[in-house]
Formats: structure tokens, C-alpha cells, sequence
């Protein structure tokens, strides 16, 4: 078969491969859509290494059709029409006992421990089959719609941390991709008034029509202004951070009013490490929290959601790529020109 294979950082190429063989409980995935996604990146540059292995193939927002099983798959059948939730918990540790499988002690991931989707077939292991992972995709949504159901299982995680409940401002900081799903399951959750800050022109456009009620520009516009002009002065009830880049967290505390809540959502390069002006959160008793990946509950509600026309899925995809053009395909990505990238094998 063909796939992006990853032999080390910044080391990738679309070449043929041999076909992958299933075992007892497995099923075989003919790959349709694979999104990428802005941990693939990381993954792709070197900056993100656990879980990770040279070579191997990576991709985790994976929908497509099950040409082959083995064995007791359970309620999967040859011909389902599927999507995937790549996270696999282990079931048994502290955390999942806790109902928090996304941070599970023990977890592994399709696109990671196993090879993932920018290929043109892929094996489910059976660990993932008889958990649940894989759910049907209905028939009034495409595989590109139902290979973006996994970043928006993780929005739903992120605005579950952040509090998002009727009536409030929220302050969302990035209208990438994930950014315009945050606009609208804050809107599905109760916000009355929605703040974006992006400095691309071109997504700042997006938020608008993905419902922000504002849009602010913070490289010539004051985005404090705004926001203290749009709450009485108060700050924000809930603000997510849908960018990585730490530098920029101190002045956004101070938009957060007190008692309210900050969500990390995006992951941060290479240590993450920053310094925070910690009386901001101690006299203001703001809440900070992150946001790790999804629960397969948080899929299906995504799933749920976006088949219900709750969610747009399938105006966030602007650009699709084969496997040969994986390379133009991630430049794309990386250069924020795009909003969603899909790669259809």
C-alpha cells in the first residue's frame, strides 16, 4: 500500500509499504480521510516524541470503510461505514476508574504506539475493537466530516474544563480550526457573547462566520479594550486558549474576570515552560485548567452533535491532498494559509 512513512524529525515521505495483516479481533480500515492535525506537526518536526516511533506512520483523525475482520469483532461488520477515536485506555488505572480515560496512565493512541491513518488501509488492533472505538459514521455526513469528529470530541473536553454554561462571555484566543469549533459548541453550550482574538485576516474572517460576536486583531487592535468594553469591565467568564504559545498567558489572565475560568487547550512546544504572574490568579480566584485528548463518550456526543447539524464540519476542510502530495499538503498546514487539511488516500 501507499503511506507517509516517518523514519525521524523532519524525515517523511509518501512511499509504498507493505499492506498490514490483521490477527484475531482485528479489523481492516480502508482509509478515506485523514485530517491533519496540529500535533501531527509537532509529531512531523520532532517536537513532540512520546509515543512516538522511527519509522512508523502517523495520523489520528482517521474515518474510512472496514473492508476486512477476523474473527468476533463484535457489532463491526465488513462494509461499516466508520470513524475512530484514537485514544486507547487502559481501563484499570486511577484515572480511568475515575471515569478520566483521556489521561489515562497506561494509554497508547492510533497515530502513535500504532500506525495511524495517512495511509491507505490501516489495522484496528483488537484492544480497540472490543472497547468501542470505532463508531458508525451516518449516512448524512462525509468521511472528511466524520475524520474531523475526533478534534471536535477534544472542543467538547475543552469547553466541558472551561465551564462554558448559559449566559456567558467567552474569550476564544485562535480562530484556527480548532478555535472555530470552540465558537460553536460555546454557542451550543449557553454563551451569550462570543470574543475572538486572531491575527490572520483570513481566519478572523472565518470566526465571524462561524459565529464570534466580536473579532479583534491583537496586533493593532486592544484587545483588552474590547473585552472590557463587551463585559462592564468585569472580564470574561470563561477564556480558552486554542494557541500554543505561552509567552502571551499573563495578559491574558487579566482578561479573565474573578472567579472565572482559563482553559489550556493547545499544546505547547517544547517545554511549555513559562512564567505566570501567580497573584493574578490568587487574588482574582481565577480557575486554570487543560485540556488532554477526548473520552469515547466525548466522541460520541461529537459525532452526535455534528450529524444533528449542531456543528459545522464540512466548511472547516479548505484544502484536500493525496498521499503523493503529503509534503505540499503539511507546508500548507504549518503555514496557517488553511484552515482544515485533509489528505484522502
Amino acid at each position: 500500500m501507499k503511506a507517509v512513512v516517518l523514519k525521524g524529525p523532519n524525515d517523511f515521505v509518501a512511499t509504498t509499504t507493505a499492506d498490514p495483516k490483521i490477527g484475531e479481533g482485528e479489523v481492516l480500515l480502508e482509509v478515506k480521510s485523514c485530517a491533519i492535525c496540529g500535533t501531527d506537526i509537532r509529531i512531523l518536526e520532532g517536537k513532540k516524541t512520546k509515543g512516538v516511533r522511527y519509522p512508523s506512520i502517523i495520523g489520528h483523525e482517521i474515518a474510512g470503510v472496514i473492508i476486512e475482520t477476523r474473527g468476533d469483532t463484535g457489532e463491526v461488520r465488513k462494509g461499516d461505514r466508520v470513524c475512530l477515536c484514537p485514544v486507547i485506555p487502559c481501563h484499570s488505572c486511577r484515572f480511568c476508574l475515575e471515569g478520566k480515560e483521556n489521561i489515562c496512565l497506561n494509554r497508547t493512541a492510533i497515530g502513535y504506539e500504532y500506525d495511524g491513518g495517512f495511509a491507505e488501509m490501516l489495522r484496528i488492533p483488537a484492544v480497540a475493537v472490543k472497547s468501542g472505538h470505532l463508531f458508525a459514521l451516518p449516512e448524512n455526513m462525509s468521511f472528511e466530516e466524520g475524520s474531523l469528529i475526533e478534534p471536535l470530541s477534544c472542543c467538547l473536553n475543552g469547553i466541558r474544563k472551561a465551564g462554558v454554561g448559559l449566559a456567558d462571555v467567552c474569550l476564544i484566543v485562535g480562530a484556527g480550526p480548532i478555535g472555530l469549533m470552540h465558537i460553536q459548541i460555546a454557542r451550543n453550550a449557553g454563551a451569550t457573547k462570543i470574543i475572538v482574538s486572531e491575527p490572520n485576516a483570513m481566519r478572523r474572517e472565518q470566526a465571524s462566520r462561524f459565529g464570534a460576536d466580536i473579532v479583534v486583531d491583537p496586533s493593532t487592535e486592544n484587545l483588552a479594550e474590547a473585552v472590557r468594553s463587551n463585559t462592564d469591565g468585569l472580564g470574561v467568564d470563561r477564556l480558552i486558549m486554542a494557541i500554543g504559545v505561552a509567552p502571551i498567558i499573563n495578559e491574558l489572565l487579566k482578561l479573565v474576570r474573578k472567579g472565572g475560568t482559563m482553559n489550556l487547550f493547545a499544546g505547547f512546544p517544547d517545554t511549555g515552560a513559562t512564567t505566570i504572574d501567580t497573584n493574578i490568579i490568587h487574588y482574582n480566584e481565577i480557575v486554570v485548567n487543560g485540556t488532554s485528548a477526548s473520552t469515547r463518550l466525548d466522541y460520541r456526543h461529537a459525532r452526535d452533535l455534528a450529524a444533528g447539524g449542531m456543528v459545522n464540519l464540512k466548511d472547516l476542510v479548505s484544502h484536500r491532498f493525496k498521499l503523493d502530495d503529503f509534503r505540499e499538503a503539511y507546508d500548507l498546514a504549518k503555514s496557517g494559509a488553511g484552515i482544515k487539511i485533509v489528505v484522502t488516500p
